[in-house]
């Protein structure tokens, strides 16, 4: 596995843009065991994911981006929802 390769250099930040894109489903799985491990264990990790189920799932804190451009950072809770992302953006596209 290339995560595997990766954290051989011991990294303390881990920066993965759409992980897991295109692969099967237990694949996607270990990936994303293997995130909320690493934060576990104190490594930062940056998760860059277009799955909006799949960022709240994993994520403390979301940094909301439209256009390239923060729009609102929130942080994870029961509350929160892919629904909650998607409203986020609407509502600052309709102010923009």
């Amino acid at each position: 596995m290339l995560l595997a390769r990766w954290l051989a250099t011991a990294p303390r930040l881990l920066i993965l843009d759409e992980p897991t894109r295109g692969i099967d489903v237990g694949a996607k799985a270990e990936i994303q065991e293997a995130v909320v491990a690493l934060a576990a264990e104190g490594m930062g990790v940056v998760f860059i994911s277009s799955e909006l189920d799949e960022v709240v799932r994993l994520s403390d804190t979301i940094v909301v981006l439209r256009d390239r451009r923060e729009v609102e950072t929130i942080v994870n809770g029961p509350t929160v929802t892919a629904d909650t992302i998607v409203g986020i953006i609407a509502r600052e596209g309709d102010a923009a």
